[in-house]
């Protein structure tokens, strides 16, 4: 293909049944990343980062793609992100109330997946099934819907005490866990939290907390080859990275030659172009 530069964004995906499909969004253009399964691309990164709020050069990246005054002001970069057990909207201290409204203020849901092993996670309702294909869960099951963003990190906070909440990515990369019988262990998480359910009920009302009874979704991710020693790549320390394509899985390339986390150099702008076998 011909050159196609662009700032970095997050992969794009389609699951269809268990099948995921991956685009690669370089400014206007969505590169299609199956056709180049088992070909040699390379990702040259210019030397320039632009903020992917304001569009102003930056000579660093904060939080996945912000400029340093935009990262101190924009919501979505609060401690409260990654911690949303700390959201602190109902104090009225928000940093941006209209985004907290849109998105804290909705329903989220606690699920379990299937990453490196068992896991916990969170996330918004209409980020179903958009955040487990980015975390690279082999399988999902939600367990429990809740009226916002808060009370779904206080309640996996509590379920963070009996299975992780993180995924190692190291292994997730390297091989395919075994399958897990997330129904069962949901059963028995949802008993071992029976209290706190409770106890959270009696704070914000009987219908802010709905425990559900959900199918768990199987994902299958396009590798034709695991890695079986990880190299990561980066564009700070290697601004010219290439490589024949050998999977994708979570927000990584895989290539003969290492993992590229793709979503850590948001808002980097670099050249995507394919390379002759020659080459």
């Amino acid at each position: 293909m011909n050159l196609v530069t662009g700032k970095v964004k997050k992969l794009q995906s389609i699951l269809k049944n268990t099948q995921i499909n991956y685009f690669m969004p370089l400014n206007d253009e969505s590169i299609d990343l199956k056709q180049y399964f088992d070909k040699k691309i390379r990702l040259s990164f210019t030397g320039k980062i632009f903020c992917a709020k304001c569009n102003r050069l930056t000579k660093k990246s904060y939080s996945q793609g912000f400029c340093f005054p935009c990262m101190k002001k924009l919501a979505c970069c609060d401690i409260c992100i990654v911690k949303p057990e700390l959201c602190h909207y109902d104090k009225g201290t928000c940093r941006e109330p209209h985004w907290g409204e849109k998105n804290c203020m909705t329903n989220h849901i606690v699920y379990l997946s299937n990453t490196s092993g068992l896991k916990v996670g969170i996330t918004r309702g209409t980020q179903i099934p958009t955040r487990w294909v980015d975390q690279g869960a082999i399988q999902a099951l939600p367990i429990i819907e809740v009226a916002n963003r808060q009370l779904s990190g206080l309640i996996e906070v509590e379920i963070s005490k009996f299975i992780s909440d993180k995924t190692n990515w190291r292994v997730m990369l390297k091989e395919e866990p075994e399958k897990l019988n997330l129904k069962q262990i949901s059963k028995e998480i949802i008993l071992k939290i029976q209290p706190k359910l409770d106890e959270l009920r009696q704070s914000f009302g009987d219908s802010t907390i709905k425990i559900l009874s959900e199918e768990i979704v199987n994902l299958d991710f396009p590798v034709n080859q695991h890695p079986k020693k990880i190299n990561s790549l980066n564009f700070d320390k290697t601004p010219i990275i290439e490589g024949v394509l050998k999977g994708i899985k979570g927000q990584y390339l895989i290539f003969d030659n290492g993992v590229l986390n793709i979503r850590k150099f948001s808002s980097y702008e670099v050249n995507f172009e394919e390379l002759k076998p020659s080459d």
